[in-house]
Parts: C-alpha cells; structure tokens; sequence
C-alpha cells in the first residue's frame, strides 16, 4: 500500500464517509415507520429524472468499462465505443417504446412484465436465470475487475491483494444498499456519478498532458491521433484482427442492437431506477439524460486505453517511461491489457489528485455493485419467494426477504469472484458469454411487447430453443463474430415464436396481448428535442471517426 500519500488517503477516507453519510440518511425511517416493499424496492416511486439519468449511468459504468474498456481501447482502439455511443440511441428507443408500457403495467421486475403476458412459469424460469446472471457474472467480474484495479494501483500489483479488496468493496457496497434499498443506491449514485465523471475527465486529461516530453493536453491529443491513427476508426474492416469482436458495419445495424437493447431495456439493474420515477415523463427525461452521459463515456475510458498502447509502443516523440513494456507483460509474453487504466493513474497522477482519481474509480465499482444487489434481491423477493415461499399476505416480511437476499448474494460472489483470474480482455468476455442467452430472453419480449399473436407456448419454446441455437452458431466450422451470432440468434427465435404461435393460437389475439393505443408511444416536446440533439451527435460522430 506504498503507492498512496497520507493526503490521498484522507481524500479516500472522506469519500467513503460522505457516500455512507448520505445512504444510510436517506435509509432512515421516522419512528415505528415500517418501509413498504415499494418504499425499499423503488424508492416510493419518488425518483426525479437527474436522479434517475445520474443512478442509471453509475449503474452501468463500472470496472468494466474503466478497466475493461480501456484494455480494449488498447487493443482495439475506438471501436469499442460503439457500446457507449450506440447505447445512446438505445436508452432513447427504450424511453419511447418500452417505459410506457412498463409503467402503465405497475411492474417492480422486468420478469414480472412476462407473467402478465405469458404465464408465471416462464416468469419463473427467466427470474432464477436472472438471479444466478447477477450473481455469478455480474457481481462476480464488478469485484474481481474493481479488486484488480485497485491492487494494480495502491498495492504491489502482484495479486495479493485481490482477495482482501474484493472483501472491502463488499462490504463497502452492503453498508448501505443492504438497510436503504434502492433509494439509498440511487441518491447515492447522483455523488458517484459526478464523481467518476470528474476523476475519470481528470485522469485523461493528465495522461494527455503526459504523453509527450512538451506537454499540453491538446498537442498530447494531437500525437495521439497522429501516432495511432489506426486506432480512432469505429468502423473496423474485416483485415483487421479485431473484426471478431466488432464485425464493422454489422455493430451499427446488426447484432450491437441485440446486445444494448436487452441489457437497456430488459436488464432489471438498469430499468428499475426508471420504474421508479414519478411519472412517466420523468422516467423518459431521465433515459435521454442518461444518455447524453453515455456520449461522455468514451472520452473518461476508452482514449486513456489508446493513450496507454501509444506509451506502450513509443513512437517517435513520445515520452519515455521506464518498464512501461514490463509493466503490460504477462508471464506468458502476452500483453495484459486490462492493467492499461490501472498503470496510467500509477504512473501519472499526482499526490492528492490521486486519492480523488481512486475514490472515483471504486464510486464506478461500488455504485454498480450496489444496484446489481438491489436488483438480485427485488427478483429474488418479489418473483420467487413472494409467490412461492412468503406465508404473509400484508407483504410485511418482503423488505427484511430483501435484505436476507443481498448478503446471500454477496457472500456467494465474493467467493466466485478470485476464479475470474487470467481473461485478456474481461470485457468482450462478458458480452460474449451474456450474448449466449440474451439474444432468446430479447425475442421474447419483443413478440410478447408488441406482437399480438405470440403464445405462452411459442415464448417458452422459443427461449428454450434459443440456447442450442446460440451454442450452434459457435460451433460451425466457419468463424463468425459473436455480435452476429446474437444477431442471427434473436431473428432465428423470433422465426420459432411466429411459428409455433401461427401452428397452435386458437384465436387472431392472445388474450393477455398488450394493448398499444397510437398515443401510449407520445412524447413530450423536452425528450423530442433532446433525442433529435443526441441523434446528430451520434451521427456527426461516427462520420468524423468512420
């Protein structure tokens, strides 16, 4: 722990004491107050959409963006930022055509959305995929990502650390997610975010100021770009080696669709700050701030991954760091990517900013940790003890369930988690192995959210079929990019559902069928605007760095 000044420390210390202050406030009950399960699991439906915007994005950015992100940056370049960019324009489609079906339905789970349209043995079945999801990759690759970072950073680096940090970030995330619920999490979040914007900006700004003998942000920029022009492309050809991972045209109309609106509009973590909201609008205005964030993204994660791989390669004009090639090697010769955020914050950032710099990143960490418990316990308690174990009828033992469920979790995670030991690039491996069953579970919602015939029989058999199909996909003889075998995974389910709907419905409507009146899809004139304004972004964007 010799990596850190006195100052850095005190900096840490009075993070961690204002993150615990102001959860365990918003924690508190007035005297012989009981919370509801709608008080603890979202928030008293109470949420402003900054709040919501600001809770969804420290949600979503964590180790794996800041240290997995940015060992792909290294490897790939701004390629990988499609996953922020093209989130944008997701968070906007789930804001218009989803959140106002899911409000309207009173849902506190997304699998709850599926019992109301199918039937509460897919509800069952898709509620205990979820909860093993969260727990053994989600919470699991936050904590090992978040630990090795960290041991990267203030320790020696060599791994003894891991364990112990794992423990810390725990607890550090149960110390007020377990009694507070989601409202702690998401009033929490709002000081996360602010603070891993700030350190992360902090942090790429440095190392651009550091990349180059002179000095100056923009001329460290500027030789970036000159140095490793190859790597400021979002559309990768199919020569390069990284075309496996991001199948060029295929991530703007292909299967990045599949991978963002499944995780934006269906992942429980994500969506139940929304379903929070206090109206509607709320929750809409809060998604498209969300996702003027997500334009932001790239600029805290993925450039300090390219920065790093120019240190690494030293091109002419470059500063000259000592054991930088010894610092990516691993045992084996191949490069490590994933310690590249880790190595510019140990290497550049001075005393003092550092502790903030640290505080940020474990705000990533434990801000996401702190959601994805919130969520394991609300599917947990809400969709598979409720209906099957609770012997009450008030609802009176639902929150203490709740809590019971997030120590379980995070017990079960913390010992999973040091086996995540030896991947190179931690975060196509969570979206390749999240992509073996996603493409199914998105289908399945798509035809039961907006297809009228589709049937209980069709969705079961269709989320059923689509595992084997995915794993097919994989194994054919010739190579094909995981983002199109989610792609062809998701049409090929959705070919099984029309199918098996069209050869067993009795009738031309399921009887549980949404109805979608022309104005459930309306939108205020603010949300408009601000979806237009992130569109031309978007679209200015990718022709600047075609």
């Amino acid at each position: 722990m010799g990596n850190l000044h006195v100052i850095d420390y005190v900096i840490f210390a009075a993070y961690g004491l204002l993150i615990l202050s102001v959860g365990l406030w918003v924690s508190r009950s007035k005297k012989g107050e009981k919370k509801s399960a709608e008080d603890y699991f979202l928030a008293k439906k109470s949420l402003p959409f900054w709040a919501i915007g600001a809770s969804l994005i420290a949600a979503n950015i964590s180790a794996e963006q800041f240290i997995g992100m940015s060992g792909s940056g290294f490897a790939i370049g701004l390629a990988i930022a499609s996953y922020e960019w093209m989130g944008a324009i997701t968070l906007i489609v789930v804001a218009k055509y989803f959140l106002p079906i899911f409000i309207k339905q009173g849902l506190f789970t997304i699998p709850e959305f599926i019992e109301k349209r199918f039937n509460t043995n897919l509800k069952t079945i898709l509620a205990v995929f979820w909860v093993a999801l969260f727990i053994f990759v989600n919470l699991t690759s936050v904590l090992f990502l978040g630990a090795k970072a960290l041991d990267t950073i203030v320790g020696s680096g060599d791994g003894s650390m891991i364990f112990p940090l794992i423990i810390g970030l725990a607890l550090f995330a149960a110390a007020y997610s377990i009694w507070g619920g989601l409202a702690a999490v998401a009033w929490t979040d709002v000081i996360q975010v602010v603070l891993l914007v700030a350190g992360g900006l902090i942090t790429t700004f440095i190392a651009l100021d550091k990349v180059t003998p002179d000095g100056g942000i923009l001329t460290g920029l500027n030789h970036v770009y000159q140095t490793a022009g190859d790597k400021f492309h979002m559309i990768i050809k199919r020569d390069n080696p990284e075309f496996m991972n991001l199948p060029g045209i295929a991530v703007i109309i292909g299967g990045m669709w599949v991978a963002n609106i499944y995780y934006f509009g269906f992942n429980q973590y994500i969506i139940q700050r929304a379903l929070a909201a206090k109206s509607l609008r709320e929750a809409q205005k809060g998604l498209v701030f969300a996702s003027f964030l997500k334009l932001l993204i790239p600029l805290l994660v993925v450039i300090p991954g390219i920065i790093a791989y120019v240190m690494y390669m030293q091109p002419e004009g470059t500063t000259t760091i000592e054991g930088v090639q010894a610092a990516f090697a691993r045992p084996d010769g191949s490069i490590n990517y994933d310690v590249s955020y880790p190595w510019l914050i140990k290497t550049f950032i001075p005393v003092g900013v550092k502790g903030l710099v640290i505080a940020a990143l474990t705000a990533a960490i434990v801000s996401s940790l702190a959601s994805m418990l919130n969520s394991t316990a609300t599917i947990f308690t809400m969709d598979i003890y409720q209906p099957y174990f609770s012997k009450r009828t008030d609802g009176s033992d639902l929150v203490l369930t709740g809590r019971i469920a997030v120590v379980v979790a995070l017990v079960v995670a913390v010992l999973v988690a040091p086996a995540l030991s030896s991947m190179p690039q931690m975060f196509q491996y969570i979206q390749e192995y999240t992509g073996v069953v996603s493409p199914g579970i998105l289908a399945v919602f798509l035809m039961g959210l907006f297809w009228k015939r589709a049937t209980t029989r069709a969705a079961i058999t269709g989320v059923l079929s689509s595992i084997p199909v995915a794993l097919l996909l994989k194994l054919l003889p010739i190579e094909m990019p995981f983002l199109d075998q989610m792609m062809y995974t998701c049409l090929i389910t959705i070919a099984i559902i029309v199918m098996v709907s069209l050869s067993t419905a009795n009738e031309d409507e399921s009887p549980k069928a949404i109805p979608l009146p022309k104005e459930t899809f309306k939108t205020g004139n603010n949300f408009n605007i601000a979806a237009y304004v992130v569109m031309l972004i978007l679209a200015l964007l990718y022709t600047v760095f075609w």
